[in-house]
């Protein structure tokens, strides 16, 4: 068992963060002392970990929220599959525009906003 303080620094964010996670209801404490000191678990410190790793893939925290909550996890997955292919598809499309210019040099028109204006 940890106090709050050690569990955000463990996990890499600030304390203010893992009570926002708490409102949310994203991590939980385990026990609570007499003095009113949150302790939470090594469950705790996994949860938070993962949250942080899935927000910089791109997940939202409501995104989150749905995905922990097994009613909701078909819709979301569906969802996300399909955001992360079209953002796939897009950076794909910069890559290779990319490419372009670094063998061809820039043209009249800019190769990376041709292909980020297409569909």
């Amino acid at each position: 068992m940890v106090r709050i303080s050690e569990l955000a620094r463990a996990a890499g964010v600030g304390v203010s963060t893992v009570r926002f996670y708490e409102r949310r209801g994203l991590v939980v404490p385990t026990a609570r002392t007499h003095g009113g000191y949150r302790h939470y678990d090594q469950e705790a410190l996994r949860r938070l970990k993962f949250i942080r790793r899935a927000q910089r893939l791109g997940f939202t925290l409501t995104e989150l929220e749905q995905l922990l909550d097994a009613d909701e996890f078909g819709d979301v997955i569906t969802e996300k599959v399909t955001e992360i292919e079209e953002r796939i598809r897009d950076l794909d499309r910069v890559r290779l525009a990319l490419l372009e210019v670094a063998e061809n040099g820039v043209r009249e028109q800019c190769p990376i906003i041709a292909a980020l204006n297409e569909n």
